[in-house]
């Protein structure tokens, strides 16, 4: 995500960045660049309008003129206004209320709705600690409920039945009071999506509305349409009380001009990002940080809370202590890092995470290829205990009867062979072994060119 706006951003503000003195001219000139760079990110035009006018006027006052380092005072600006369009703040969803809590899904059709419902069930079981039933008022979309209840079984989830036959109102109206017999902490509505906003669509969604009075009413929206978007969420929170939207599809979303226009144009907050196609693949949106991964200063916070939830602690933990006591570095260790590294989506998917990764060249970028990590992984385990506790006693032949195994060629078992040396190297070096080490290492062989 944002990837082509990150690229123009840092590129226009390095120029000014070591400027000793802003001129309204130089200012003049940064500022076209950068509001040629909102617009071809999709970003609405009434919101660069505001957003070049607020850094404009802060960048020609006395808060820069009197810094002892202007550009970079300039940049600091451009920060807080990225922030403050797309709302100062995270809003957290709001729970407090008799159990269930309902939550009622709207959104077009196409956006990832019912992908988006089991997503959020799943993140508030693992998250907030919550149990959660959901429901499917999508009585229209063939195999929509289905859909749904396989979803639900898949992040264990409770599912209500609901039947093409029923009434949607009904179907939202009984699956609260489901929710309220079984003690449950939240209910998830699923409604139906349409191709456009239409009055029967808006009329439908009104009267489950009314029904069960949600607390939260989240509207569901592809961030690939950019400004569109934003547009589409507020001609549905014109007709409809919304609390909060959720961005899908977002890491295939170069751009990034939903996220920037959305909060501005409709008042509401995002309150999620969709991150890819798993049902662990949500979000938070926090606005500085993803302020901060727009200007390519990373979001190392979002990185270590991921971290924090999916690495292995225990299996990190005897691998500190082996390193620590000057035991090597196996194969083994290499695939537990690797696999711990796919459980957070792979590398591509902590690009925009990582500091500085705007200065690492496109060409170098488009060859971090996370199937080569899988590859490595099926790799390493068609080779024996003993080759992977003691890889010195690979040889060719060996290698062949590896490379045949795994389905690939000598090459690239001296890639991984290779790899892996380095990484033992480095291991020694920190005498911690954990992946934020090999995340580090990895960011520094990428700036060398190495494909993983």
């Amino acid at each position: 995500m944002f990837d082509n706006l990150t690229e123009r951003l840092t590129q226009s503000l390095k120029k000014i960045r070591g400027q000793g003195r802003l001129t309204e001219s130089n200012v003049q000139d940064t500022l076209r660049e950068v509001r040629m760079a909102l617009l071809e990110a999709d970003v609405a035009l009434p919101v660069v309008k505001d957003f070049i006018e607020h850094v404009k006027t802060r960048a020609l006052g006395q808060e820069v003129q009197s810094s002892l380092t202007p550009g970079q005072a300039l940049v600091k600006i451009v920060n807080e206004e990225l922030i403050a369009i797309m709302g100062s703040a995270h809003e957290r969803l709001s729970l407090a209320t008799q159990p269930p809590a309902v939550i009622l899904m709207a959104g077009l059709q196409g956006a990832g709705k019912t992908t988006t419902v089991a997503k959020l069930a799943r993140w508030l079981k693992d998250n907030e600690r919550k149990s959660v039933v959901v429901a499917s008022a999508d009585i229209y979309r063939p195999a929509a409920i289905d859909q749904l209840q396989t979803l639900a079984a898949e992040v264990g989830a409770d599912f209500f039945p609901s039947d093409p036959t029923q009434n949607p109102v009904d179907i939202a109206r009984n699956a609260v009071e489901y929710g309220r017999k079984k003690y449950k902490d939240v209910v998830i509505i699923d409604t139906a999506g349409r191709l456009h906003i239409d009055d029967e669509m808006m009329e439908e969604i009104r009267q489950i509305h009314s029904a069960i009075n949600p607390i939260e009413t989240l509207f569901v929206v592809d961030s690939m349409t950019g400004q569109d978007a934003a547009n589409t969420a507020k001609a549905f929170g014109d007709a409809l009380t919304l609390t909060g939207v959720v961005l899908t599809k977002t890491d295939g979303d170069a751009r990034g001009g939903a996220a920037l226009s959305v909060r501005h144009i409709t008042g509401k907050p995002i309150k999620f990002l969709g991150v890819g196609e798993k049902t662990a693949a949500l979000e938070r949106f926090h606005p500085d940080r993803i302020a901060s991964r727009i200007l390519g200063m990373g979001d190392v916070l979002s990185l270590i809370e991921e971290a924090e939830r999916k690495i292995d602690k225990t299996k990190a933990e005897k691998l500190v202590k082996k390193i620590q006591k000057g035991k090597s570095f196996d194969l083994n260790d290499y695939r537990d890092q690797l696999l711990q590294l796919k459980n957070l989506g792979g590398v591509a998917a902590m690009f925009d995470k990582l500091p500085g990764m705007a200065n690492v060249p496109q060409h170098v970028k488009e060859k971090v290829n996370d199937k080569e990590m899988i590859q490595q992984i099926a790799i390493i385990n068609s080779m024996t205990k003993q080759e992977r506790a003691f890889p010195d006693v690979i040889n060719n032949s060996r290698k062949q009867r590896i490379a045949k195994g795994a389905g690939t060629d000598m090459q690239n078992i001296n890639r991984l062979l290779k790899q892996y040396d380095q990484m033992q190297k480095m291991m020694k070096k920190f005498k911690k072994g954990n992946l934020m080490n090999m995340l580090r290492g990895m960011k520094g062989n990428l700036g060398r060119g190495m494909p993983f």
